[in-house]
């Protein structure tokens, strides 16, 4: 296990078109298909990175997304692509038919105004707090992994995190940021005959 990442940047990052999850189906699991992910455990941290990407990957397609029983929304900010689903799911004791992507985050869409109560009752960390913008979050896991394909050391994350956005007023997003990165602090490996 190594020493828990600073939270400000990973929340930022989660928030960020740009962050993607990071692997191949090779990393570690075997590969899992769409509909046999379960959204409302995606939701919650208690799935896998590759499992996230399994479903990210498959949403590219939106017939996809409406054989998953999810219906495409407009979108009302362009970082999120949102879904509202045929079967709501219950995350932390609120139901949802209303989720949302963003970079490498899945997020339920809750109809609770101040994201503050639901942070506080699930123990995460205050990244931002202001007036007009709150985001809580914590590294539920952190594990180092062997790549199987190229031996080099990879950190598997998963960050729960809960916030507002200025998009979707009365409003908060709880969801989780899932990642497969190279260890930053990993030695370079020698070069060959040296």
């Amino acid at each position: 296990m190594r020493p828990a990442r600073s939270l400000l940047p990973l929340l930022l990052l989660a928030l960020s078109a740009g962050v993607h999850a990071r692997g191949s189906a090779d990393d570690a699991a075997p590969a899992a298909t769409p509909a046999a992910v379960d959204i409302a455990a995606l939701i919650s941290c208690q799935g896998t990175p590759e499992e996230f990407m399994a479903l990210a990957t498959s949403l590219q397609d939106p017939l996809q997304a409406v054989s998953l029983g999810w219906r495409p929304l407009p979108q009302g900010n362009m970082f999120l692509t949102e879904y509202a689903l045929n079967l709501p799911v219950t995350v932390f004791g609120h139901r949802s038919d209303h989720i949302a992507f963003a970079g490498s985050s899945v997020m339920a869409v809750l109809d609770l105004p101040d994201p503050r109560p639901l942070a506080k009752q699930l123990a995460l960390e205050t990244a931002v707090d202001t007036p007009e913008k709150a985001m809580f979050g914590k590294e539920l896991v952190s594990e180092e992994m062997r790549d199987p394909a190229t031996g080099a050391t990879l950190v598997r994350s998963l960050v729960l995190n809960v916030s507002n956005v200025t998009s979707h007023p009365g409003k908060t997003l709880v969801g989780c940021t899932y990642s497969i990165d190279p260890l930053e602090d990993e030695p370079a490996e020698p070069a060959a005959g040296g």
